[in-house]
């Protein structure tokens, strides 16, 4: 019997330490898909970092290893650790896939991309001794296809009160600072909906009351996703998920989405900024339709979470400033802020590098705690500076007061704004250790 240990790393935190929790709410799909498509004669363990630690001692024949956003520098130690004890280490994940040649130099093995064709491979080659250092075999339109998660190997952990479910993966957008854009080109691949729904009764059957829709939008296929909502609806469960902002206009699926259970959509805003948004080829969306579009969700009893950036060619520190404002006005829950960082591989590195913006050279810098480049009009050190200012700022007892209870659904669910609460004091708390909140 062969085995793997698949490995869900957790970023640094100020002093070089894993970041460490008592529970992980937000579960990656990408480590029970993979222990789903282990041949016959394998066995797979998986280990949450962020919960226990490493087994460094462990028995296992093979080491895949996730890369994701700022926890790409603990993926690289874990896997010199393992390859200093003669292991061999297989690399995957955004980080690994957009810099594939850089991530080859601490494994022996790299997935670009998706890994649903090449996975048998790699593991026939594996006890054939004939690993290759690259696999890649892109995903077309109509050809996402997984077996159901192996979600036994992990629900003992301590983990939230929901499990993630697959759609589709890509997004018709482009923006350039995005990984997605970088690996999807645009392109939006759907999993059949048979197979969606397997998965969700699958979370069901486990005694799970909500789903966690994974998704990079889910309003890239209307048609698709008016199927699915039918579908969902028959399952008397609660969800969320991620899409495209604009699906605010649409009163009708608004409708349509909080009938099937979903309870919060997740959007990536970034700026307030018009000039910001047309630097990063977002210029579809419009910065002054975000309050109404907001409302409009809102008023469907859907929470709005967001995610932003500050950095873009537009920002300024009035900008930067102003953006506390719209938060609050909007009566945003729990806002994350990212420092706008050219991720090697994406259009906005190569532009940033080609009109000599790039202030640091390495890489492994590039944590989305500081800025990295030179912003049109302000310094570098002023933006890092506004970046962790905002975060202070939205995250004082009044303003976290402001954004949950001073708003007309708390009387409706005050267990869930209070539980918004929490999340906020946590994120107070990590912010105060200059540590950058993240979804966990």
């Amino acid at each position: 019997m062969k085995k793997i240990l698949l490995i869900q790393p957790s970023p640094y935190d100020q002093n070089h330490k894993p970041i460490k929790k008592n529970k992980l709410y937000f579960v990656g799909l990408a480590m029970p898909l993979l222990a789903a498509m282990m041949p016959e004669g394998w066995e797979a363990e998986i280990i949450l970092e962020i919960l226990e630690d490493i087994p460094f001692d462990t028995d296992a024949d093979l080491i895949g290893i996730s890369s994701m956003g700022h926890g790409v520098i603990r993926t690289i130690d874990i896997a010199k650790e393992f390859r200093k004890r003669g292991k061999t280490v297989v690399l995957g994940g955004y980080m690994a896939s957009i810099m594939a040649e850089e991530a080859a130099k601490y494994c022996d093995a790299v997935v670009v991309g998706d890994a649903e064709l090449v996975w048998k491979q790699l593991l026939e080659d594996f006890e054939n001794g004939q690993l290759k250092k690259i696999y890649e075999k892109n995903l077309k339109s109509g050809m996402l296809s997984t077996p159901s998660p192996r979600f036994d190997l992990i629900i003992h952990k301590n983990i939230g009160d929901f499990l993630p479910v697959q759609a589709g993966r890509g997004c018709p957008n482009t923006c350039s600072f995005c990984s997605v854009a970088c690996l999807y080109k645009g392109h939006y691949i759907k999993k059949p909906l048979e197979e969606v729904v397997r998965d969700i009764k699958q979370v069901k059957n486990l005694g799970f009351k909500k789903f966690l829709l994974l998704d990079d939008n889910i309003f890239s296929d209307r048609e698709y996703l008016n199927e699915l909502l039918r579908e969902i609806k028959n399952l008397n469960m609660e969800w969320m998920s991620q899409c495209d902002i604009r699906i605010g206009k649409e009163s009708g699926l608004l409708k349509a989405l909080a009938e099937s259970g979903c309870t919060t959509l997740s959007f990536g805003l970034e700026s307030i900024s018009r000039e910001s948004l047309v630097g990063m080829n977002k210029g579809w969306a419009d910065p002054l339709k975000y309050p109404q579009l907001i409302s409009n969700i809102q008023s469907h009893g859907i929470d709005v979470s967001t995610e932003m950036v500050v950095g873009g060619d537009g920002d300024t520190l009035e900008s930067i400033r102003m953006t506390k404002d719209f938060i609050e006005d909007n009566k945003i829950s729990v806002p994350r802020f990212y420092i706008l960082t050219p991720i090697p591989g994406t259009k906005f590195f190569k532009d940033i590098t080609a009109e000599n913006r790039l202030i640091k050279d390495d890489i492994y810098a590039f944590d989305g705690t500081e800025a990295v480049h030179m912003p049109k009009n302000i310094t570098s050190d002023e933006l890092t500076n506004a970046y962790w200012e905002l975060y202070e700022s939205l995250f004082t007892l009044k303003s976290i007061f402001i954004r949950n209870i001073l708003r007309k659904e708390f009387l409706r669910k005050p267990g869930k704004y209070l539980f918004y609460c929490l999340v906020n004091l946590y994120y107070r708390y990590q912010i105060k250790q200059r540590i950058t909140p993240n979804i966990f």
